[in-house]
């Protein structure tokens, strides 16, 4: 087997070269023969045009259809072109309703659906009706956005009003639908364009593959005019909700169909076809090579053959941006084993590598002006006769030796690695690692912030603003030397891996900074996104599950980077 493959989807295809083909990976399981992919040398000049993996197919970017002409003459009192089956519109009910929605709408169907409102007490925020058959439109679904502000809304504000109100009015709109059905429906887009696309893909997210019943085939395109005057729009919020779906996909799908393997080669299968991005998965000899031993002793314990995927993206002229997610694709803490309950959890260990990459898809399909470098180490923790034990000591890829005093504090050891070869090989401008860490930090933070602790003051005003824009916000943590002082405490090694409960999230910070080469020109940040890993509700465009956070967020960064 090579050591690593290189798959350049570009205008030159480098040998040697990587053919992904679909094959039965998964037919042997009890499910039956969903798709899966699996690698074979072929000569192949030039790639051939491949199509997405099934199980992570996200929603269709097309937003239009051709309506065919028919013999008899139909009246209608919506401007629809797109031949809309349903529409959402946003209203505001202050003394007087007023839809959000200036045109496409005749005066008198806009007093007939004014007037519907009014008389079914729909004054709260957040209320919706759904009405039929109204000026030639089947269902129509009109979100209450409260009072209408009295000035113009700030662009951050307009976004996540859009977002939310289009994910309700799609929501309840779902609902009617059964298994199958087929429906095209339009998202008034007169607030903010990007935001309400958002709204619409998010909304629509749910993983029913495996299920025997699956939901309705639903297509959202946009009705109106927005009067956002910004560089975002309908198109980009399509790929923004997409890649955050993408990322809830490969948390979501279970620990025995997304190994390490399959995780990387899927995103390889994804990106093949894309411009400027390279993809390189690496082998279990390439990190012995490389001296990865951190990595390496995490890995040892699983049947499951680790992969190290290596990402690059050149959109522009400008200084190159790191990222490094964590991959475990299941934890079960090793011979530190977790407790049984919500063990199950765990296949979504890897919602760092997840977000990293589906953000990394994003910015292929804007093809973004930056460069960016991904790093994401995947394997499994798990207990065997070969697996590390507490007590042992590695020697890391920087020279440091690390006393592992805990097994099931098993990320920030493949994340020490990761963060070091990806420091000291390329030295970017910027480096943001991503992961689901520690519980302490679901404990600090619960699901409303992802923690950030960050050598720069400069990075973090950009993650923030990013978190800001796109509703998925962040929390800056401290990031001191005290909590470094508790992981030099072995008796044998440099370093131990887990110092007890006391600022768990912040030594464990404090232990990553230490695999950092290149500071301070290097400007690092470490986002752990335990506590947002999972939402245990569904309400708006946040669906019940793994959340797929914060791949917006990372998108909006970059895409805002210099």
């Amino acid at each position: 087997m090579l050591s690593h493959h290189v798959c350049r989807f570009m205008q030159v295809v480098l040998v040697p070269i990587v053919r992904y083909t679909q094959s039965n990976y998964w037919a042997t399981s009890e499910f039956g023969p969903f798709p899966g992919f699996s690698l074979s040398i072929t000569p192949m000049f030039p790639p051939q045009p491949l199509r997405p993996a099934l199980l992570l197919r996200h929603a269709p970017l097309s937003t239009t259809r051709r309506v065919a002409a028919t013999a008899t003459r139909q009246v209608r009192h919506f401007t629809n072109p797109h031949g809309y089956d349903a529409l959402v519109l946003g209203a505001y009910n202050n003394n007087d309703l007023n839809l959000t929605a200036t045109q496409g709408i005749s005066d008198s169907t806009r007093n007939q659906i004014l007037e519907q409102l009014s008389t079914s007490n729909f004054t709260k925020k957040d209320d919706v009706r759904l009405l039929y058959n109204v000026g030639g439109i089947k269902q129509l679904a009109v979100v209450s956005l409260g009072d209408k502000p009295k000035s113009n809304m700030s662009q951050d504000v307009a976004l996540e009003t859009a977002r939310r109100s289009t994910a309700i009015g799609i929501q309840a709109l779902k609902k009617h639908y059964s298994e199958g059905d087929n429906q095209h429906i339009g998202v008034d887009v007169s607030i903010n364009a990007h935001g309400a696309a958002e709204g619409a893909v998010l909304a629509q997210y749910a993983f029913d593959k495996l299920k025997t019943k699956q939901g309705p085939n639903l297509r959202v395109g946009p009705f109106g005019q927005s009067t956002d005057s910004s560089n975002l729009s309908w198109e980009t919020g399509l790929v923004y909700g997409n890649s955050q779906n993408l990322a809830r996909r490969l948390m979501a799908a279970p620990a025995n169909l997304m190994t390490p393997k399959t995780f990387a080669e899927e995103m390889a299968y994804l990106l093949a076809g894309l411009e400027n991005v390279e993809v390189m998965v690496h082998d279990h000899d390439w990190a012995v090579r490389q001296k990865m031993n951190a990595f390496l002793s995490v890995a040892q314990g699983s049947q499951e053959p680790l992969r190290f995927l290596e990402i690059h993206y050149n959109g522009g002229d400008g200084p190159l941006y790191g990222l490094v997610g964590k991959g475990i694709t299941f934890d079960s803490g090793g011979i530190s084993l977790k407790p049984s309950n919500n063990m199950a959890l765990m296949k979504g260990d890897m919602g760092g590598a997840a977000t990293v990459a589906a953000a990394l898809y994003g910015i292929c399909k804007l093809q973004l002006p930056v460069n960016v470098v991904a790093m994401i180490p995947l394997c499994e923790n798990m207990p065997s006769g070969k697996a590390t034990k507490p007590g042992d000591v590695v020697r890391a890829m920087n020279g440091k030796s690390i006393e592992i005093t805990n097994t099931d504090a098993e990320g920030r050891l493949i994340l020490a690695d990761a963060l070091y070869y990806l420091s000291s090989t390329y030295a970017p401008k910027t480096i943001i690692d991503v992961a689901t860490l520690t519980g302490a930090m679901d404990v600090a933070l619960g699901q409303a912030f992802a923690g950030v602790f960050t050598n720069s003051d400069e990075l973090w005003s950009r993650l923030e603003t990013a978190g800001k824009t796109a509703a998925d916000p962040f929390w800056r943590m401290p990031l001191h030397d005290d909590y470094l002082k508790g992981m030099k405490e072995s008796l044998v090694a440099d370093l131990v891996n887990s110092a007890g409960r006391s600022g768990g999230s912040c030594s464990a910070a404090a232990f990553l900074k230490e695999f950092v080469a290149g500071q301070p020109e290097i400007q690092w940040a470490h986002i752990d996104i335990a506590g947002v890993m999972e939402s245990s509700t569904t309400e708006g465009y946040h669906i019940k599950g793994m959340s797929g956070r914060p791949t917006r967020s990372l998108l909006d960064y970059l895409r805002c980077a210099e």
